[in-house]
């Protein structure tokens, strides 16, 4: 009977992901293998969906954020978190870890291996679960992450999203009063903390035990700045190995590469046709009308989001254009006025390079009906067009980035806000288009649903 779900949160395990999958698919039980993705820069997704997994983007940055949308997105009453790095699991980790509660001698499930000791679960976690939780101090690696539980005691508890989360789970899954086993894997090897990421993983975790021992602590909001910095860092040294290709193919989204529009699926979907209409038909300034337009997503989860898209068809060749661009030395990727959680769902599925659209804003995998529209789409000193809001100043930023002058950009869309950046682009292509001006901006029209002639023109 296949009734887990096995989910893996990564970030830059391009190495390793392909064994642990396999190594996860190993279980007759296992049903579904989901990568919840932390943005990373390396091959990561392209691994996992080419080993099966089925691959999605973070809502938001953290482990925690991941655990939880993968939760979300789970099918099965039993779930599987394993973590990435980790190449030596024995090949029936699944099995070990969901053995006591197949056999109903468990509801929650932590494992324990051998390696040498976790410095901050020897010299934090375990003091302070000797003073505050002392029932639990048996537990030989309370920090470990490789973890499985009955989903619904998942969907009561709080996932941290920091170094906060594994211990967290223990504690929230002991309040619960569950049934907890511990399990040993063996022989375990993954990447030990550096000695300058301690401090703040000690932090984090002996806040997460803190709180839920209702002690009074002053809650630590940690700057992401240092975050940031490394992954821009990070950015523009894969966007430096990609200056020698000095070619792109920019798509549309909605209407282009989806058969249909997101918003417009969802509003159907979702139950809010007649305010999106009412919005559109009232609210000309775009910027108004894209915030106007993202309360109404507010409420909505993130698996219901996912579910929208997957129910919009994609046009049937573009994945193996994406391919065969790629194989001439393309780099390929969307803007959107969209989502980037939408953008960035139809990235991990063809391996596109980027996405550019407006960032929906998530608390706990559920929609705050906030959105951050980038800076990027407005205009600036150097905007190639006089909009103050426009796809347009996108491509200039894309230009500047990644060292590819306009002349050597294809851009393909469908509506009137496509129309700048058909006319900038050296290549612009109107695609299954209703809009007569932009019909006659474009290069070249291409009147069915295919992007196949677009390969002629490159």
């Amino acid at each position: 009977m296949n009734s887990v779900t096995v989910i893996i949160p990564t970030l830059n395990e391009g190495t390793t992901i392909a064994n642990v999958i396999r190594k996860a698919r190993n279980c007759v039980h296992v049903a579904e293998v989901i990568v919840i993705d932390d943005q990373s820069y390396d091959n990561t997704v392209e691994a996992a969906i080419l080993s099966g997994a089925t691959a999605f983007t973070s809502t938001q940055l953290g482990k925690g954020a991941s655990m939880r949308d993968g939760l979300m997105m789970a099918k099965t009453d039993i779930i599987v978190y394993l973590d990435a790095d980790i190449p030596t699991y024995p090949e029936n980790i699944v099995d070990l870890l969901i053995g006591p509660i197949l056999k109903n001698e468990a509801d929650f499930v932590k494992s324990y291996f051998d390696r040498q000791a976790g410095r901050v679960t020897e010299l934090v976690a375990k003091p302070l679960l000797s003073i505050l939780f002392p029932a639990l101090t048996h537990f030989k690696q309370p920090l470990s992450g490789i973890i499985a539980g009955r989903k619904s005691f998942f969907q009561k508890i709080d996932f941290e999203n920091d170094y906060g989360v594994d211990i967290g789970i223990l504690l929230d899954m002991y309040r619960l009063e569950t049934r907890i086993d511990e399990v040993s894997i063996g022989t375990v090897e993954n990447k030990m903390k550096p000695w300058q990421e301690l401090g703040k993983m000690s932090r984090e975790v002996t806040k997460a035990i803190l709180s839920r021992a209702n002690k009074v602590t002053e809650p630590s909001m940690e700057n992401l700045e240092n975050i940031n910095v490394i992954r821009r860092e990070m950015s523009d040294a894969i966007k430096e190995s990609l200056v020698g290709l000095r070619k792109m193919v920019v798509f549309d989204m909605d209407n282009t590469i989806l058969r249909s529009s997101f918003i417009h699926t969802a509003a159907d979907a979702l139950g809010f046709r007649k305010e999106l209409w009412q919005i559109v038909a009232e609210q000309t300034n775009p910027v108004v009308r894209t915030k106007q337009i993202a309360r109404l997503l507010h409420g909505k989860t993130f698996g219901e989001i996912i579910e929208v898209v997957k129910s919009i068809p994609v046009v049937s060749d573009f994945g193996e254009i994406v391919m065969e661009l790629k194989r001439k030395g393309f780099i390929t990727g969307i803007i959107s006025d969209s989502y980037t959680c939408v953008t960035n769902h139809l990235k991990n599925l063809f391996g596109l390079d980027f996405t550019f659209a407006n960032e929906l804003e998530f608390s706990k995998s559920v929609a705050t009906g906030q959105v951050n529209i980038p800076s990027y789409f407005f205009r600036h000193s150097a905007s190639p067009c006089g909009h103050d809001f426009c796809k347009t100043n996108a491509l200039s930023y894309l230009s500047d980035t990644y060292h590819v002058s306009f002349e050597n950009i294809m851009a393909i869309g469908d509506g009137e806000n496509d129309i700048c950046m058909i006319r900038k682009s050296g290549i612009g292509i109107a695609f299954c288009t209703k809009n007569q001006i932009l019909e006659n901006s474009a290069d070249a029209v291409l009147h069915k649903p295919y992007f196949r002639p677009i390969l002629q023109l490159v």
